[in-house]
């Protein structure tokens, strides 16, 4: 029966699954479980699909320009917001992957469609009570804040901010693992850190800033490679290698990251002397993946052996650009060097919208390169478009 809690405690389940499973092993009236036990059991939703991957989603899009432009950017950007936005779920979701998504509709800047999205946001935030997900302990669960949060700076609804500070501060107050960082894999970078930069900025108490850096540094001494200057998506890949003998870096992974820093650095003071370390980290990365750029403007899914993968990986790729656009665009990244790059991989990313609004060749959830197709369109995909989009529409003429 031990064994039986801790499964629950691990796995996410759906709630058919429970309920079946609690009847089969009468869990409600076990007297094997103690009251601790069962209080420490979370039940973890299964989140609805995130994406798919048609055998044929119709003609690609045409009429799209590579100009950047504030007409061209709000037409990209419509399009592929407004078929995702009439793609999501009934049931509102705050899985990390949908999380992604809501950053990027509420950057979408108002003159491209008014309060559309941000409303939209606000109305799936109400139906999830603005309750984070129910894991304290994992970043993926408190990815969802972030968008709580851009809420509460627009509103200043109590509501919109009590919860994900409770969360927060509950997990602050316990001790780091010796044996597994907080943050143990690099997509946490992006999950969490901008959810504690929101707290400091709204709060302007600095433990939250310096938790995050605590943390930050954490994961940053176990997965950074100071020779390529990427993050190694978890400890397992520290010896992993591509079939050509590079480093296995993963595009996503490192986007992630290059767009978690930006996040951060956004709402970090100018006098922080956290700062320097942030744009050097931003600084190198962004001088390692300007390397590889592909030549249709993208990056595949592994970083350092492109030609093993046919088809480039377009979230990775929007976090990358997202990044850049913002280092540049705040004098943190030369502009000479770097909007060569944006501009060319803005244009990659057009090549990939279909005619109805999808944005395809979007890598599904995995923890590493791998197969993708050209129709594959997942919504943290559809977020990082959103933010690049809205980031390269800030300075646009």
């Amino acid at each position: 029966m031990k064994s039986f809690a801790n499964l629950l405690r691990t796995t996410s389940t759906s709630c058919l699954a429970v309920a079946l499973l609690m009847a089969v092993f009468n869990f409600a009236a076990a007297p094997m479980l103690n009251a601790q036990t069962q209080m420490n059991i979370v039940l973890v939703p299964t989140p609805a699909p995130p994406g798919d991957a048609p055998a044929d989603a119709g003609p690609l899009a045409t009429g799209l320009s590579p100009k950047i432009t504030r007409a061209n950017l709000a037409k990209e950007m419509k399009l592929v917001a407004d078929w995702q936005l009439a793609r999501l779920p009934e049931k509102a979701q705050y899985d990390w992957t949908f999380a992604a998504l809501y950053t990027g509709m509420m950057a979408v800047p108002p003159q491209v469609a008014g309060d559309k999205y941000r409303n939209a946001m606000q109305n799936i935030a109400d139906k999830l009570n603005w309750q984070p997900g129910p894991r304290v302990q994992l970043a993926d669960d408190q990815a969802v804040g972030q968008m709580y949060l851009e809420q509460y700076m627009l509103h200043s609804d109590p509501k919109m901010l009590a919860s994900i500070r409770a969360r927060i501060d509950a997990q602050m107050a316990m001790p780091d693992s010796p044996k597994k960082p907080l943050w143990w894999w690099c997509d946490a970078l992006f999950m969490e850190p901008p959810v504690l930069a929101d707290l400091a900025a709204i709060t302007h108490d600095d433990k939250y800033w310096n938790f995050m850096d605590h943390e930050w540094d954490i994961t940053t001494k176990l997965l950074y490679n100071n020779d390529d200057h990427l993050y190694f998506r978890d400890a397992t890949f520290l010896n992993s290698h591509e079939k050509n003998g590079a480093r296995l870096f993963w595009s996503r992974g490192n986007g992630w990251v290059m767009a978690g820093i930006v996040r951060v650095l956004d709402r970090m003071p100018a006098d922080s002397p956290l700062r320097p370390k942030y744009i050097l980290l931003l600084q190198q990365m962004a001088t390692s993946v300007a390397k590889i750029q592909g030549a249709d403007g993208l990056w595949r899914p592994g970083l350092l052996n492109a030609d093993a993968y046919p088809l480039p990986e377009v979230s990775g790729s929007a976090f990358i650009t997202y990044a850049l656009a913002y280092g540049v665009n705040h004098h943190m990244l030369p502009a000479k060097t770097y909007t060569p790059v944006i501009r060319k991989a803005w244009a990659g990313m057009l090549t990939h919208v279909y005619a109805d609004g999808r944005l395809g060749s979007i890598q599904p959830v995995g923890a590493a390169p791998a197969p993708l197709s050209a129709t594959s369109s997942y919504v943290y995909g559809v977020g990082a478009y959103l933010l690049a989009g809205s980031e390269l529409y800030s300075t646009a003429k």
